[in-house]
């Protein structure tokens, strides 16, 4: 697994605050105890030594985590707290706040020892919304230090990946393909999110790429090409110079062109002019790339690069984008799914999903002899009953088994964000296909694929993190205000929009 490199790296401090009519060394003890809590656990946070008890306090802590380089802010109540000061941090500070409460430690010391953080919280909530300050409330603020230092755990890739898209561009090149409506790109909300893009034309990047012909970065680049993919993968050396070339000018242009940024991904268009003119299909630059932190959406899928940006910051490592291809075949199931897993997936809780060859290499099932080939669908269609030449490019493989999850956040044509985030699997299953390709189960897909994915109008592209990430992509989508949150029901639990009477 590459080193990402385009993500943000998040650099905690704690503040507590206190009620001046409580005593204000109950929050100095329980703040202590919860940064050797969470140092245990193997974080790094700054813990702030001034105790906020009035707005003045609280320039003075904020003046003093900034001078500690934090980027990211919990807020502690180690008692009630006062509600207009420790709204206030997180109304100045210039990053993501998390509010967590102290749970009492013992019936036998409930005078001097008993904090009211547990009040104090909802007075704090209620601060928070007349001022409209986003905040990161856990689903339970109220903890003991071992507690809340996990709290503080799952708060950080929540953080991240809010730190990210505060200083992201994408940039595109090219509108999308015809017939590719599935992925139009309102680009509206992208600004409400505090995105920037920028739009080029697919000549922008032909000019910079023909720019780019004998840089002597190239032989580096073919030669680190070379050893990731081996013997058994690297079916084309002729065509490495070509995709290096092309890898040095998507990096340069991303250094070019961030501006006032930090980071950039990439949605790009790639056929069906793409592959002639370039002389390769991009696919296997753009794993490269996903390797490294730097997504590179197919097909100008604007919001594609976005979730899976945020599939990166949230999950730390890199992520794919697929199509929600083709359904699994019933004598496929049979003889390889039914029965066979620790959960009883049906057919329709199965499906395959697909891209020509984005996916990472890390990601590829090493039995399945991931390699660099051609692109069939597009022979067929640009170099019908000739040898692949410009055809050749993609990264094909079946994608690695293990847990996943299938999210995306799109906008819709009125420009209202939308998500969903499902959780599963990618079963140890041979596609027996072409591409960069897994079986992927869901449990209740089918019901998930009609009721949320068609009847709420999504594009057939999305995300996929390597693991669990539901509940951090969930906290995430509720702190950026995305009203429509949807989610694979479980057997029982109805759709709004689903059949009674089925």
């Amino acid at each position: 697994m590459k080193t990402l490199e385009n993500i943000p790296n998040v650099k905690l401090g704690i503040i507590a605050v206190s009620r001046d009519c409580f005593i204000i060394s109950l929050s100095e003890k329980r703040r202590k105890a919860i940064v050797e809590a969470y140092t245990k656990l193997g974080g790094e946070i700054y813990e702030s030594p001034i105790t906020v008890e009035n707005e003045t306090d609280a320039l003075k802590a904020l003046d003093d985590v900034n001078k500690a380089g934090c980027n990211a802010l919990v807020v502690f109540l180690g008692n009630f707290g006062p509600e207009t000061p420790e709204t206030i941090l997180a109304q100045k500070f210039d990053g993501p706040t998390m509010f967590i409460a102290a749970a009492e430690e013992s019936g036998k010391d409930l005078i001097d020892g008993r904090g009211d953080a547990y009040c104090g919280m909802l007075n704090c909530s209620y601060n928070l919304e007349l001022r409209h300050i986003k905040a990161f409330i856990p689903e339970y603020p109220v903890g003991n230090a071992e507690e809340n230092a996990k709290k503080i755990e799952e708060f950080v890739p929540v953080a991240r990946a809010i730190l990210g898209l505060k200083s992201l561009k994408i940039i595109t090149f090219g509108p999308r393909p015809q017939d590719f409506f599935a992925c139009n790109a309102p680009i509206k909300a992208l600004y409400d999110l505090g995105v920037e893009i920028q739009e080029n034309s697919e000549l922008d990047l032909l000019v910079s790429y023909k720019a780019h012909k004998d840089d002597k970065r190239i032989n580096d680049i073919v030669e680190d090409m070379a050893k990731e993919l081996g013997i058994e993968g690297n079916n084309y050396p002729d065509l490495l110079p070509r995709m290096a070339q092309f890898e040095l000018t998507l990096l340069d242009w991303a250094e070019a062109n961030k501006g006032s940024r930090k980071y950039v991904v990439f949605a790009d268009k790639c056929w069906p002019a793409f592959p002639k003119e370039f002389g390769f299909e991009p696919c296997y630059v753009n794993s490269r790339l996903a390797s490294r932190g730097i997504p590179v959406a197919c097909e100008v899928d604007i919001y594609g690069a976005l979730s899976e940006y945020i599939g990166t910051c949230i999950s730390g490592e890199s992520v794919t984008l697929l199509d929600i291809n083709n359904s699994v075949p019933k004598d496929m199931y049979e003889s390889d799914i039914k029965g066979k897993f620790s959960y009883d997936y049906k057919l329709e809780d199965t499906f395959m999903a697909f891209h020509c060859g984005n996916t990472a290499l890390c990601r590829l099932e090493r039995k399945s002899k991931p390699a660099v080939k051609y692109q069939i669908i597009q022979h067929r269609l640009l170099e019908p009953g000739a040898e692949p030449d410009f055809t050749r490019g993609t990264l094909e493989g079946d994608i690695a088994s293990g847990d996943i999850t299938f999210f995306r956040l799109q906008s819709t044509a009125d420009t209202k964000l939308q998500s969903y985030i499902a959780q599963g699997e990618i079963l140890p299953v041979a596609s027996r296909s072409f591409g960069g390709i897994g079986v992927f189960a869901i449990p209740e897909m089918g019901r998930f694929y009609r009721h949320v994915l068609i009847s709420r109008h999504y594009p057939h592209h999305g995300a996929v993190a390597f693991g669990h990430f539901g509940k951090a992509l969930y906290s995430l989508f509720q702190y950026l205000g995305i009203a429509s949150i949807e989610y694979n029901h479980e057997k029982g639990d109805r759709y709004p929009n689903e059949n009674p009477f089925n």
